[in-house]
Protein backbone atom coordinates (compact mmCIF):
# COMPACT_ATOMS: atom_id res chain seq x y z
CA UNK A 1 0.00 0.00 0.00
CA UNK A 2 1.55 3.27 -0.94
CA UNK A 3 2.05 6.01 1.66
CA UNK A 4 -0.49 8.47 -0.26
CA UNK A 5 -3.27 5.39 0.33
CA UNK A 6 -2.06 5.25 4.26
CA UNK A 7 -2.73 9.02 4.43
CA UNK A 8 -6.11 8.93 2.91
CA UNK A 9 -7.72 6.15 4.93
CA UNK A 10 -8.13 5.68 8.53
CA UNK A 11 -8.18 1.90 9.83
CA UNK A 12 -10.89 1.12 11.99
CA UNK A 13 -10.60 -2.33 13.95
CA UNK A 14 -13.05 -3.70 17.08
CA UNK A 15 -12.37 -6.98 18.05
CA UNK A 16 -14.75 -9.63 19.74
CA UNK A 17 -12.79 -12.20 21.73
CA UNK A 18 -14.51 -15.24 22.96
CA UNK A 19 -12.75 -17.20 26.47
CA UNK A 20 -13.85 -20.31 27.97
CA UNK A 21 -14.56 -20.22 31.46
CA UNK A 22 -12.44 -22.99 33.51
CA UNK A 23 -15.14 -24.41 35.08
CA UNK A 24 -15.88 -27.85 36.45
CA UNK A 25 -19.29 -27.60 34.57
CA UNK A 26 -21.22 -26.04 32.02
CA UNK A 27 -22.56 -22.79 32.16
CA UNK A 28 -26.64 -24.14 32.97
CA UNK A 29 -26.31 -27.38 33.77
CA UNK A 30 -23.86 -29.91 35.58
CA UNK A 31 -22.13 -31.35 32.47
CA UNK A 32 -18.69 -31.69 32.35
CA UNK A 33 -16.90 -28.58 30.65
CA UNK A 34 -13.49 -30.49 30.16
CA UNK A 35 -12.08 -30.60 26.74
CA UNK A 36 -12.17 -33.56 24.70
CA UNK A 37 -13.78 -36.76 25.97
CA UNK A 38 -15.42 -39.32 23.29
CA UNK A 39 -17.98 -37.14 21.13
CA UNK A 40 -21.41 -36.26 22.72
CA UNK A 41 -19.97 -37.73 26.40
CA UNK A 42 -20.87 -34.85 28.08
CA UNK A 43 -24.09 -34.26 27.07
CA UNK A 44 -27.50 -34.93 29.41
CA UNK A 45 -30.99 -33.74 28.78
CA UNK A 46 -30.37 -30.21 29.37
CA UNK A 47 -27.59 -29.93 26.76
CA UNK A 48 -29.55 -31.73 24.48
CA UNK A 49 -32.90 -29.68 25.20
CA UNK A 50 -35.07 -31.95 25.66
CA UNK A 51 -38.92 -30.63 26.22
CA UNK A 52 -39.91 -29.85 29.93
CA UNK A 53 -36.13 -29.43 31.22
CA UNK A 54 -34.79 -25.73 32.66
CA UNK A 55 -31.24 -24.03 32.74
CA UNK A 56 -29.82 -23.19 36.06
CA UNK A 57 -26.96 -21.04 35.97
CA UNK A 58 -23.37 -21.58 36.94
CA UNK A 59 -22.93 -19.00 39.68
CA UNK A 60 -18.82 -19.27 39.63
CA UNK A 61 -19.43 -18.85 35.41
CA UNK A 62 -20.07 -15.02 37.11
CA UNK A 63 -17.66 -14.75 38.95
CA UNK A 64 -14.86 -15.60 36.64
CA UNK A 65 -16.93 -12.86 34.64
CA UNK A 66 -16.99 -10.26 37.32
CA UNK A 67 -13.19 -11.16 37.90
CA UNK A 68 -12.50 -10.16 34.47
CA UNK A 69 -14.35 -7.10 34.29
CA UNK A 70 -12.48 -5.83 37.57
CA UNK A 71 -9.29 -6.54 36.06
CA UNK A 72 -10.72 -4.46 32.54
CA UNK A 73 -11.66 -1.51 35.57
CA UNK A 74 -15.06 -2.48 33.97
CA UNK A 75 -18.37 -1.33 35.94
CA UNK A 76 -20.34 -4.33 37.19
CA UNK A 77 -24.13 -4.28 36.43
CA UNK A 78 -26.04 -5.53 39.96
CA UNK A 79 -29.18 -6.44 38.45
CA UNK A 80 -28.94 -8.68 34.90
CA UNK A 81 -30.88 -11.04 33.01
CA UNK A 82 -30.53 -13.37 29.76
CA UNK A 83 -32.32 -13.31 26.71
CA UNK A 84 -32.36 -15.66 24.23
CA UNK A 85 -30.02 -14.86 20.52
CA UNK A 86 -32.54 -16.98 17.83
CA UNK A 87 -30.07 -16.89 15.33
CA UNK A 88 -29.74 -20.40 13.82
CA UNK A 89 -26.86 -22.80 15.30
CA UNK A 90 -26.98 -26.30 13.75
CA UNK A 91 -24.50 -27.21 16.51
CA UNK A 92 -26.90 -26.05 19.61
CA UNK A 93 -29.99 -28.26 20.03
CA UNK A 94 -32.37 -25.59 21.28
CA UNK A 95 -31.26 -23.32 17.87
CA UNK A 96 -31.33 -20.47 20.08
CA UNK A 97 -28.45 -19.37 22.74
CA UNK A 98 -28.82 -18.04 25.82
CA UNK A 99 -26.72 -14.97 26.30
CA UNK A 100 -27.09 -11.43 27.90
CA UNK A 101 -28.05 -8.32 25.20
CA UNK A 102 -28.96 -5.56 27.52
CA UNK A 103 -27.87 -6.50 30.50
CA UNK A 104 -24.19 -7.22 30.12
CA UNK A 105 -22.44 -8.40 33.24
CA UNK A 106 -19.57 -5.61 33.12
CA UNK A 107 -20.08 -2.67 31.27
CA UNK A 108 -17.41 -0.35 29.84
CA UNK A 109 -13.75 -0.35 31.18
CA UNK A 110 -10.46 -0.82 29.14
CA UNK A 111 -7.59 -2.52 28.62
CA UNK A 112 -4.10 -0.96 28.31
CA UNK A 113 -1.75 -2.43 25.28
CA UNK A 114 1.60 -1.75 24.63
CA UNK A 115 3.04 -1.93 20.90
CA UNK A 116 6.33 0.38 19.32
CA UNK A 117 4.11 3.56 19.61
CA UNK A 118 4.19 2.96 23.33
CA UNK A 119 1.17 2.21 25.72
CA UNK A 120 -2.54 3.18 24.96
CA UNK A 121 -5.87 2.08 26.72
CA UNK A 122 -8.48 0.72 24.34
CA UNK A 123 -11.89 1.40 25.74
CA UNK A 124 -14.13 -1.75 25.86
CA UNK A 125 -17.77 -1.57 25.48
CA UNK A 126 -18.85 -4.72 27.34
CA UNK A 127 -18.00 -8.21 28.68
CA UNK A 128 -21.51 -10.38 28.40
CA UNK A 129 -21.57 -14.34 29.26
CA UNK A 130 -23.49 -16.96 27.00
CA UNK A 131 -23.22 -20.71 26.21
CA UNK A 132 -20.71 -22.11 23.65
CA UNK A 133 -21.61 -23.93 20.69
CA UNK A 134 -21.00 -27.39 19.47
CA UNK A 135 -18.80 -28.52 17.05
CA UNK A 136 -19.82 -29.84 13.37
CA UNK A 137 -17.60 -32.35 11.47
CA UNK A 138 -17.12 -32.43 8.00
CA UNK A 139 -15.38 -35.45 7.17
CA UNK A 140 -13.85 -35.45 3.61
CA UNK A 141 -15.72 -37.61 0.67
CA UNK A 142 -18.61 -38.11 3.26
CA UNK A 143 -22.12 -36.38 2.04
CA UNK A 144 -23.38 -36.01 5.95
CA UNK A 145 -21.88 -33.63 8.63
CA UNK A 146 -21.34 -34.83 12.19
CA UNK A 147 -22.19 -33.27 15.94
CA UNK A 148 -20.25 -33.57 18.56
CA UNK A 149 -22.11 -31.57 21.76
CA UNK A 150 -19.46 -32.29 24.17
CA UNK A 151 -18.96 -28.30 23.95
CA UNK A 152 -22.04 -27.06 23.67
CA UNK A 153 -23.27 -25.12 26.92
CA UNK A 154 -19.50 -24.48 27.92
CA UNK A 155 -19.81 -21.46 29.45
CA UNK A 156 -18.11 -18.56 27.78
CA UNK A 157 -17.19 -14.35 28.34
CA UNK A 158 -17.32 -12.57 25.16
CA UNK A 159 -15.47 -9.28 25.77
CA UNK A 160 -16.18 -6.78 22.86
CA UNK A 161 -14.28 -3.76 22.60
CA UNK A 162 -14.92 -0.15 20.97
CA UNK A 163 -14.10 0.43 17.37
CA UNK A 164 -10.62 1.73 18.72
CA UNK A 165 -8.14 -0.05 17.45
CA UNK A 166 -6.08 1.46 14.67
CA UNK A 167 -3.64 -1.21 13.23
CA UNK A 168 -3.11 -4.58 12.89
CA UNK A 169 -0.44 -4.39 15.39
CA UNK A 170 -2.87 -2.52 18.10
CA UNK A 171 -4.78 -5.77 17.42
CA UNK A 172 -2.41 -8.50 18.73
CA UNK A 173 -1.55 -6.76 21.33
CA UNK A 174 -5.04 -6.62 22.54
CA UNK A 175 -5.10 -10.03 22.01
CA UNK A 176 -2.16 -11.10 23.70
CA UNK A 177 -2.97 -8.84 26.35
CA UNK A 178 -6.33 -10.71 26.93
CA UNK A 179 -4.36 -13.73 27.06
CA UNK A 180 -2.01 -12.90 30.00
CA UNK A 181 -5.08 -11.47 31.89
CA UNK A 182 -7.49 -14.69 31.69
CA UNK A 183 -4.53 -16.46 32.64
CA UNK A 184 -3.41 -14.50 35.80
CA UNK A 185 -6.81 -14.65 36.73
CA UNK A 186 -6.99 -18.57 36.24
CA UNK A 187 -10.38 -18.12 34.47
CA UNK A 188 -9.70 -19.61 31.21
CA UNK A 189 -6.27 -21.52 29.93
CA UNK A 190 -5.45 -19.21 27.20
CA UNK A 191 -5.20 -22.13 24.66
CA UNK A 192 -5.55 -20.46 21.29
CA UNK A 193 -5.02 -23.71 19.36
CA UNK A 194 -7.91 -25.46 21.31
CA UNK A 195 -10.08 -22.67 20.84
CA UNK A 196 -10.74 -21.63 24.30
CA UNK A 197 -9.35 -18.12 23.19
CA UNK A 198 -10.47 -16.99 19.97
CA UNK A 199 -11.30 -13.94 18.24
CA UNK A 200 -13.53 -12.41 15.92
CA UNK A 201 -12.08 -8.48 14.18
CA UNK A 202 -14.47 -6.37 12.51
CA UNK A 203 -12.53 -4.16 9.80
CA UNK A 204 -13.45 -1.37 8.40
CA UNK A 205 -12.18 1.80 6.32
CA UNK A 206 -12.62 5.76 6.55
CA UNK A 207 -11.58 8.47 5.08
CA UNK A 208 -9.35 10.75 7.23
CA UNK A 209 -11.74 13.49 7.72
CA UNK A 210 -15.66 11.42 7.73
CA UNK A 211 -17.76 11.79 9.92
CA UNK A 212 -18.69 7.91 10.00
CA UNK A 213 -17.29 4.69 9.82
CA UNK A 214 -17.35 3.09 7.02
CA UNK A 215 -18.70 -0.62 6.13
CA UNK A 216 -17.51 -2.96 8.00
CA UNK A 217 -16.44 -6.60 7.70
CA UNK A 218 -16.47 -9.52 10.50
CA UNK A 219 -13.69 -11.83 10.24
CA UNK A 220 -14.60 -14.86 12.13
CA UNK A 221 -12.74 -17.63 14.60
CA UNK A 222 -9.03 -16.55 14.20
CA UNK A 223 -7.10 -18.87 16.78
CA UNK A 224 -3.55 -17.07 17.27
CA UNK A 225 -1.73 -13.35 17.31
CA UNK A 226 -0.27 -14.13 14.14
CA UNK A 227 -3.50 -14.78 12.20
CA UNK A 228 -5.13 -11.82 13.99
CA UNK A 229 -2.69 -9.57 11.97
CA UNK A 230 -2.36 -11.34 9.16
CA UNK A 231 -6.07 -11.26 8.06
CA UNK A 232 -6.31 -7.67 9.16
CA UNK A 233 -3.93 -6.84 7.19
CA UNK A 234 -5.01 -8.45 4.37
CA UNK A 235 -8.30 -7.37 5.13
CA UNK A 236 -6.96 -3.55 4.92
CA UNK A 237 -5.55 -4.18 1.54
CA UNK A 238 -8.46 -5.91 0.16
CA UNK A 239 -10.87 -3.05 1.19
CA UNK A 240 -8.41 -0.35 0.12
CA UNK A 241 -8.22 -1.71 -3.26
CA UNK A 242 -12.53 -1.72 -3.60
CA UNK A 243 -12.70 1.55 -2.20
CA UNK A 244 -9.97 2.81 -4.99
CA UNK A 245 -11.32 1.84 -7.69
CA UNK A 246 -14.40 3.68 -6.59
CA UNK A 247 -16.81 0.86 -5.48
CA UNK A 248 -18.49 -0.05 -2.45
CA UNK A 249 -17.25 -2.82 0.96
CA UNK A 250 -20.20 -4.80 1.48
CA UNK A 251 -20.60 -5.55 4.90
CA UNK A 252 -20.34 -9.15 5.19
CA UNK A 253 -18.63 -12.37 7.36
CA UNK A 254 -15.91 -13.82 6.31
CA UNK A 255 -13.24 -16.42 7.39
CA UNK A 256 -9.78 -16.71 7.49
CA UNK A 257 -7.29 -18.88 5.41
CA UNK A 258 -3.93 -19.19 7.53
CA UNK A 259 -2.21 -21.06 4.25
CA UNK A 260 -3.58 -18.33 1.91
CA UNK A 261 -3.29 -15.29 4.35
CA UNK A 262 -6.57 -14.23 2.67
CA UNK A 263 -10.37 -13.83 3.67
CA UNK A 264 -12.93 -15.33 2.08
CA UNK A 265 -16.79 -14.67 2.19
CA UNK A 266 -19.16 -16.49 4.07
CA UNK A 267 -22.26 -14.78 4.17
CA UNK A 268 -23.89 -11.04 4.37
CA UNK A 269 -23.39 -9.79 7.75
CA UNK A 270 -26.85 -10.09 10.23
CA UNK A 271 -27.97 -7.16 11.70
CA UNK A 272 -29.20 -6.74 15.65
CA UNK A 273 -32.82 -7.25 14.46
CA UNK A 274 -31.92 -10.74 12.69
CA UNK A 275 -30.97 -11.96 16.36
CA UNK A 276 -34.62 -11.45 17.71
CA UNK A 277 -33.40 -11.06 21.41
CA UNK A 278 -35.81 -11.34 23.75
CA UNK A 279 -35.83 -12.25 27.90
CA UNK A 280 -35.09 -15.59 28.66
CA UNK A 281 -38.20 -16.77 30.75
CA UNK A 282 -36.88 -20.05 31.98
CA UNK A 283 -33.92 -18.10 33.76
CA UNK A 284 -33.87 -16.30 36.93
CA UNK A 285 -32.17 -12.72 37.03
CA UNK A 286 -29.06 -12.47 38.45
CA UNK A 287 -28.43 -9.97 40.95
CA UNK A 288 -25.04 -9.08 42.42
CA UNK A 289 -24.85 -8.16 46.06
CA UNK A 290 -22.55 -6.06 48.03
CA UNK A 291 -20.79 -8.78 49.76
CA UNK A 292 -20.06 -11.09 46.71
CA UNK A 293 -19.03 -8.44 44.77
CA UNK A 294 -16.43 -7.50 47.74
CA UNK A 295 -15.77 -11.10 47.95
CA UNK A 296 -14.33 -11.34 44.82
CA UNK A 297 -12.77 -8.34 44.95
CA UNK A 298 -10.58 -10.00 47.55
CA UNK A 299 -9.90 -12.85 45.97
CA UNK A 300 -8.30 -11.03 42.81
CA UNK A 301 -4.67 -11.80 42.56
CA UNK A 302 -2.10 -9.29 41.57
CA UNK A 303 -2.65 -8.40 38.04
CA UNK A 304 0.71 -8.10 35.44
CA UNK A 305 0.62 -4.11 35.65
CA UNK A 306 1.04 -4.16 39.51
CA UNK A 307 3.08 -6.84 39.48
CA UNK A 308 5.34 -5.38 37.00
CA UNK A 309 5.77 -2.32 38.94
CA UNK A 310 6.28 -4.09 42.15
CA UNK A 311 9.35 -5.68 40.24
CA UNK A 312 10.80 -2.63 39.70
CA UNK A 313 10.13 -1.14 43.10
CA UNK A 314 10.82 -4.16 45.71
CA UNK A 315 13.56 -5.87 43.60
CA UNK A 316 15.32 -2.94 41.49
CA UNK A 317 15.11 -4.64 38.31
CA UNK A 318 14.88 -3.15 35.35
CA UNK A 319 11.67 -2.23 33.32
CA UNK A 320 12.92 -4.63 30.55
CA UNK A 321 13.37 -7.65 33.15
CA UNK A 322 10.17 -6.87 34.71
CA UNK A 323 8.22 -6.48 31.67
CA UNK A 324 9.67 -10.21 30.59
CA UNK A 325 8.71 -11.85 33.74
CA UNK A 326 5.30 -10.95 33.80
CA UNK A 327 4.32 -11.89 30.70
CA UNK A 328 3.82 -15.30 32.53
CA UNK A 329 2.24 -15.76 35.78
CA UNK A 330 4.36 -18.73 36.24
CA UNK A 331 7.76 -16.76 35.70
CA UNK A 332 7.00 -13.74 38.35
CA UNK A 333 6.42 -16.20 40.45
CA UNK A 334 9.33 -18.36 40.22
CA UNK A 335 10.73 -14.86 40.45
CA UNK A 336 9.45 -13.96 43.76
CA UNK A 337 9.96 -17.22 45.08
CA UNK A 338 13.75 -17.79 44.21
CA UNK A 339 13.75 -13.89 45.55
CA UNK A 340 13.21 -15.34 49.16
CA UNK A 341 16.27 -17.42 49.39
CA UNK A 342 18.89 -14.51 47.63
CA UNK A 343 19.35 -10.91 47.67
CA UNK A 344 21.01 -11.02 44.21
CA UNK A 345 17.48 -10.32 42.23
CA UNK A 346 18.87 -9.48 39.55
CA UNK A 347 20.93 -12.60 38.97
CA UNK A 348 17.99 -14.59 39.40
CA UNK A 349 16.31 -12.26 36.95
CA UNK A 350 19.14 -12.84 34.54
CA UNK A 351 18.77 -17.04 34.50
CA UNK A 352 14.94 -16.69 34.28
CA UNK A 353 15.56 -14.97 30.92
CA UNK A 354 18.26 -16.41 30.20
CA UNK A 355 18.65 -20.36 30.57
CA UNK A 356 15.78 -21.23 32.69
CA UNK A 357 13.28 -19.44 29.57
CA UNK A 358 15.20 -21.20 26.96
CA UNK A 359 14.63 -24.49 28.92
CA UNK A 360 10.76 -23.80 29.41
CA UNK A 361 10.49 -22.83 25.88
CA UNK A 362 11.95 -26.26 24.24
CA UNK A 363 9.82 -27.83 26.67
CA UNK A 364 6.89 -25.94 26.06
CA UNK A 365 6.08 -25.97 30.04
CA UNK A 366 5.52 -22.94 32.89
CA UNK A 367 8.14 -22.30 35.06
CA UNK A 368 6.20 -23.68 37.93
CA UNK A 369 6.77 -27.57 36.09
CA UNK A 370 10.55 -26.62 36.34
CA UNK A 371 12.19 -29.18 37.81
CA UNK A 372 15.22 -27.05 40.00
CA UNK A 373 13.27 -25.65 42.63
CA UNK A 374 13.54 -21.81 43.36
CA UNK A 375 15.48 -22.42 46.24
CA UNK A 376 17.79 -24.78 44.13
CA UNK A 377 18.37 -21.37 41.30
CA UNK A 378 19.19 -19.72 44.49
CA UNK A 379 21.91 -22.21 45.59
CA UNK A 380 23.19 -22.01 42.11
CA UNK A 381 23.35 -17.96 42.15
CA UNK A 382 25.20 -18.48 45.74
CA UNK A 383 27.88 -20.62 43.50
CA UNK A 384 28.79 -18.19 41.61
CA UNK A 385 29.01 -15.15 43.35
CA UNK A 386 30.46 -16.50 45.93
CA UNK A 387 33.29 -17.78 43.28
CA UNK A 388 32.98 -21.51 43.62
CA UNK A 389 31.79 -21.95 40.00
CA UNK A 390 31.89 -19.30 36.81
CA UNK A 391 28.76 -18.84 35.35
CA UNK A 392 29.59 -20.69 32.08
CA UNK A 393 29.61 -23.80 33.78
CA UNK A 394 26.93 -23.49 36.34
CA UNK A 395 24.33 -22.43 32.86
CA UNK A 396 26.04 -25.13 30.69
CA UNK A 397 27.01 -28.30 32.89
CA UNK A 398 25.25 -27.85 36.75
CA UNK A 399 21.58 -26.66 35.32
CA UNK A 400 21.40 -29.50 32.86
CA UNK A 401 22.58 -32.02 35.34
CA UNK A 402 20.17 -30.38 38.21
CA UNK A 403 17.21 -30.81 35.43
CA UNK A 404 17.66 -34.43 35.83
CA UNK A 405 19.08 -34.78 39.45
CA UNK A 406 16.94 -31.80 40.94
CA UNK A 407 17.35 -33.41 44.79
CA UNK A 408 20.51 -33.49 44.60
CA UNK A 409 22.44 -30.09 46.34
CA UNK A 410 24.38 -27.95 43.81
CA UNK A 411 27.10 -27.91 45.63
CA UNK A 412 27.59 -31.20 45.93
CA UNK A 413 26.60 -31.58 42.28
CA UNK A 414 29.13 -29.02 41.30
CA UNK A 415 32.06 -30.94 42.94
CA UNK A 416 31.19 -34.20 41.62
CA UNK A 417 31.33 -33.02 38.23
CA UNK A 418 34.36 -31.16 38.97
CA UNK A 419 33.23 -28.05 38.24
CA UNK A 420 34.68 -26.25 41.25
CA UNK A 421 37.15 -22.99 40.88
CA UNK A 422 40.56 -22.52 42.23
CA UNK A 423 40.43 -18.96 43.99
CA UNK A 424 43.63 -19.80 46.26
CA UNK A 425 46.41 -17.29 45.78
CA UNK A 426 48.56 -19.61 46.67
CA UNK A 427 48.19 -21.83 43.91
CA UNK A 428 47.42 -19.06 41.17
CA UNK A 429 50.19 -16.84 41.78
CA UNK A 430 52.77 -18.95 40.27
CA UNK A 431 50.38 -19.34 37.11
CA UNK A 432 50.58 -15.53 36.53
CA UNK A 433 54.11 -14.95 37.41
CA UNK A 434 54.85 -17.70 34.87
CA UNK A 435 52.81 -15.90 32.09
CA UNK A 436 54.49 -12.54 32.96
CA UNK A 437 57.75 -13.75 32.89
CA UNK A 438 57.07 -16.33 29.53
CA UNK A 439 55.87 -12.60 27.68
CA UNK A 440 58.17 -9.78 28.60
CA UNK A 441 57.02 -8.10 25.33
CA UNK A 442 53.29 -8.14 26.15
CA UNK A 443 53.82 -6.90 30.01
CA UNK A 444 55.74 -3.84 28.62
CA UNK A 445 53.36 -3.30 25.97
CA UNK A 446 50.12 -3.48 28.92
CA UNK A 447 52.51 -0.76 30.97
CA UNK A 448 53.02 1.28 27.95
CA UNK A 449 48.87 1.85 27.96
CA UNK A 450 47.85 -1.22 26.06
CA UNK A 451 45.55 -2.39 28.49
CA UNK A 452 43.35 -4.75 26.13
CA UNK A 453 46.49 -6.97 26.47
CA UNK A 454 44.86 -8.23 30.12
CA UNK A 455 42.35 -10.14 27.83
CA UNK A 456 45.26 -12.45 26.34
CA UNK A 457 46.99 -12.73 29.76
CA UNK A 458 43.49 -13.97 31.41
CA UNK A 459 42.69 -16.17 28.16
CA UNK A 460 46.44 -17.89 28.54
CA UNK A 461 45.78 -18.71 32.21
CA UNK A 462 42.33 -20.12 31.93
CA UNK A 463 43.85 -22.18 29.60
CA UNK A 464 46.53 -23.56 31.73
CA UNK A 465 44.49 -24.02 34.91
CA UNK A 466 42.03 -25.83 32.36
CA UNK A 467 39.22 -23.31 33.05
CA UNK A 468 39.47 -24.08 37.13
CA UNK A 469 40.83 -20.59 37.92
CA UNK A 470 38.49 -18.13 39.60
CA UNK A 471 38.47 -15.41 36.42
CA UNK A 472 38.11 -12.55 38.90
CA UNK A 473 40.77 -13.57 41.84
CA UNK A 474 42.97 -13.94 38.37
CA UNK A 475 42.33 -10.51 37.02
CA UNK A 476 43.22 -9.67 40.70
CA UNK A 477 46.46 -11.10 40.73
CA UNK A 478 46.96 -9.66 37.07
CA UNK A 479 46.28 -6.15 38.16
CA UNK A 480 48.26 -6.36 41.27
CA UNK A 481 51.87 -8.03 39.53
CA UNK A 482 51.28 -5.54 36.18
CA UNK A 483 51.29 -2.38 37.97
Amino acid sequence: MTANVNDKYTVVIGLEVHAQLQTQSKIYNSDSAAYGGSPNSHVSVITLAHPGTLPRLNRKAAEFAIKMGLACNSGISRYQIFDRKNYFYPDLPKGYQLTQDRTPICKGGFITITTKAGERSIPLNRIHIEEDAGKSIHLDNEPDTLIDFNRAGVPLIEIVTEPALRSSEEAAALMTEIRRLVRYLEICDGNMEEGSLRCDANVSLMLKDAKEYGKKVEIKNMNSMRHVQRAVDYEVERQTAILEKGEQVISETRTFDANTGETYGMRTKEELNDYRYFPDPDLSPLEVSEEWLNSIKASMPELPRELKEKLVSKYKLPEYDAKVLTQSKELAQYFEAAGSFTSNFKAVSNWLMGPVKSYLNEKGIEADQLPVAPQVLAQVIELVDSGKISFAAASQKLFPELILSPHIKPAELAQELNLVQDSDPDSLLPVVEQIMKEFPLKVEEYRNGRKAILTMFMGEAMKRTKGKADPKRVNELFLQKLS
